[in-house]
């Protein structure tokens, strides 16, 4: 009888094993809500002692005058790190995804992982009307 007890710890220690690293696959590979974010960069930084993530926060202004939000973000892969860097001080939109529950701030200090971004161009209003309008000659959409 306890010639087994060593078997048994053993495998019960397996099992916890398995179960920790499937419940990381899990929170890593299936994402809780996920959507979009539109602000100005403010910092982005590679952080941590032993393992290195990619933070950073995005300013989101709703209106001019308007006191920003923060959203914080982590970036997990290098590439896309190096890709919202060189859309510093523009308006950008971040894709995220969230992952809730992760057990370890090593794979990012947030639940929110950015995977996509682009840059979005301000729409510039004309402060003069049309040519056409100037002349008089408005046409009618039919």
């Amino acid at each position: 009888m306890t010639s087994r007890i060593p078997g048994i710890i053993g495998i019960f220690f397996l099992v916890l094993i398995l179960l920790g690293g499937g419940w990381v696959w899990l929170t890593l590979h299936w994402s809780y809500s996920e959507g979009e974010r539109a602000g100005y960069v403010q910092k982005l930084s590679k952080k941590g002692w032993f393992c290195k993530t990619w933070e950073g926060e995005i300013a989101m202004v709703t209106m001019p005058g308007a006191i920003p939000e923060k959203f914080s973000f982590t970036v997990p892969e290098d590439a896309m790190a190096e890709k919202i860097n060189a859309m510093a001080g523009q308006r950008v939109v971040l894709h995220y995804q969230q992952h809730k529950f992760i057990p370890s701030s090593c794979f990012g200090e947030t639940e929110y992982f950015v995977d996509q971004a682009r840059s979005i161009q301000a729409e510039s209003t004309p402060l003069t009307p049309p040519s056409s309008v100037q002349q008089g000659q408005l046409q009618m959409p039919r």
